[in-house]
């Protein structure tokens, strides 16, 4: 099987981008075209969420019919009522007798001063971007400064949405999509090296590898030290067949991700969230080990999908923006 190294490689998953240049922000929907079992980690000390609480592996309802990523910190968690809305209009949700209701957990970040137009009036607008992500949502779709990473930034660069995938040796898919706006670094010190280097796959960010060495202003502590523009919102999926208790331990493993890609993570100032998605179209050869190894490489793309999201990304038009990776090392 050939990989398009996105988190569409695994079958029944789609997504789309939604954004206004003039906002400088926007939102990604991740949809399902069946219902699967889901459930998340939560890392960062400031998240913004919606319907995380019902992925808990206690609580009754047991498959999400999309996921909403979303700039416009608390403004953005209207967004998964957008996305709801066309689910809905397809007939889809949680069947209660004659009633249905889709179920669309949500995540946002805060991109609010990375620039653009933020006077929307009474209303933000991201209950319409997240109807016009769900409705275009398909399996090729772009990364960089696009949907919920149009005004996402990290500490010295601009950040974006990334992707990658992988197989297991049991032939099990698992893809991770991210939306990279931390107050930690991607990348190490001021060079062109990213902290993911050695998970890397065919140059997908550049092929730099690791510096020769590790000086220590490059392992110092840098953050944005405010609390503006930072979090991490990723989704993790595979086409195996798990309970909501395994897509979680799948959500923690691939917090290590994060980890592996940012520095520093999970800082007070970020509100990181990983969420997983299983489809269910393969059953796991052993419910330890191929899990195990499965999330194993869930953090390997994750990170990859991290360092991608800053490689791909296009700096803003706005006074005062920061630069892409590519506007200070492309050559």
């Amino acid at each position: 099987m050939t990989l398009r190294n996105l988190i569409t490689d695994i079958p029944d998953l789609r997504v789309g981008h939604a954004g206004d240049a003039k906002l400088g922000s926007g939102v990604t929907a991740i949809v399902f075209d069946a219902a699967v079992v889901a459930s998340v980690d939560v890392r960062g000390g400031g998240p913004g969420t919606r319907e995380t609480a019902l992925l808990d592996p206690a609580q009754t309802v047991e498959g999400i019919d999309a996921i909403a990523l979303s700039g416009g910190s608390a403004f953005g968690l209207d967004a998964a009522s957008g996305v709801q809305a066309w689910l809905r209009e397809q007939g889809r949700g949680f069947q209660v007798r004659e009633a249905r209701v889709p179920i669309v957990p949500g995540a946002i970040l805060f991109d609010l001063l990375s620039g653009g137009d933020k006077a929307w009036g009474r209303y933000p607008p991201y209950r319409e971007l997240g109807y016009e992500a769900a409705k275009i949502a398909g399996a090729e779709f772009a990364l960089g400064s696009v949907g919920a990473g149009l005004g996402a930034t990290t500490f010295n660069l601009k950040g974006g949405i990334g992707s990658a995938s992988a197989q297991t040796r049991d032939g099990l898919l698992v893809g991770a999509i991210v939306a990279a706006n931390a107050a930690g670094s991607v990348t190490v010190g001021e060079g062109p090296h990213f902290w993911a280097a050695p998970f890397e796959q065919n140059k997908e960010f550049g092929g730099r590898g690791w510096p020769q060495a590790f000086s220590a202003d490059a392992l110092a502590f840098r953050s944005k030290g405010a609390p503006r523009e930072n979090t991490t919102l990723a989704v993790v999926a595979t086409d195996a067949k798990l309970s909501k208790a395994q897509a979680k331990r799948l959500a923690v493993m691939a917090q290590s991700g994060l980890s592996r890609a940012i520095y520093p993570v999970h800082t007070p100032l970020d509100g990181d969230v990983v969420f997983a998605a299983a489809m269910g179209a393969k059953p796991l050869p052993d419910p330890v080990y191929s899990l195990s190894e499965l999330g194993m490489l869930a953090a390997n793309v994750l990170a990859r999908a991290i360092a991608r999201a800053v490689y791909q990304a296009s700096a803003l038009p706005f006074a005062g923006s920061l630069p892409s990776w590519k506007d200070k090392f492309r050559q």
